[in-house]
């Protein structure tokens, strides 16, 4: 069975998105280089990030978010981003109307089955799960084998942090991968047992 990790790119203090929920210059690293990291050639980063983060995402089998994160990106109109199989919602809300239901995305009610169905979805491959609130219900539930990074060289002050409502101690080991690339440090984290 793949492993569980957190992920997403973060502010130096701590957050996904600033006070209106916005990225602001987090996902910069993914506009600033030369090499395309996807097929789309949207998204350019320097050698360095692609070199670590391409092989990353070809791991990735599913990936779990919340019902925010969902309605943000409007389903990513039916097709899981990035080339990903499979996403799971979590949500107290039933699927969206008009949804429709052969899109490989799954809608379930808590982030123990969340997981559940995302490790059975991806089998060996990774299953990612977004950090904020439901990374951190993930993480306070014992689920998460690795934590995963991409600092940004900017500081927000407030906003959605990256742990979301974590309230207890949560260790990890040494980072195992520091790895520079243009306006991002990448970090990788294996969460203590």
């Amino acid at each position: 069975m793949g492993k569980v990790v957190m992920y997403a790119s973060v502010s130096v203090d701590g957050f996904i998105a600033d006070e209106n929920d916005q990225p602001g210059p987090l996902f910069d690293w993914l506009l600033s280089g030369d090499v395309p990291l996807d097929q789309s050639g949207a998204l350019k980063v320097s050698q360095t990030s692609y070199d670590y983060t391409r092989p990353y995402w070809d791991q990735i089998g599913t990936t779990v978010v919340g019902r925010h994160v969902f309605d943000m990106t409007d389903g990513w109109d039916g097709t899981p981003p990035g080339g990903i199989d499979h996403v799971v919602v979590v949500t107290h809300r039933p699927e969206p109307e008009g949804w429709t239901p052969e899109a490989p995305f799954h809608f379930v009610g808590s982030v123990e089955t969340a997981v559940a169905k995302a490790r059975e979805l991806a089998g060996d491959r990774i299953v990612e799960v977004a950090a904020g609130d439901v990374g951190g219900q993930v993480l306070a539930a014992g689920l998460v084998d690795e934590v995963r990074m991409d600092v940004v060289p900017v500081v927000f002050g407030a906003g959605k942090r990256f742990f979301g409502s974590v309230h207890t101690q949560h260790l990890l080991e040494n980072p195992d991968v520091v790895i520079q690339g243009d306006r991002v440090l990448h970090l990788r984290y294996q969460v203590r047992r």
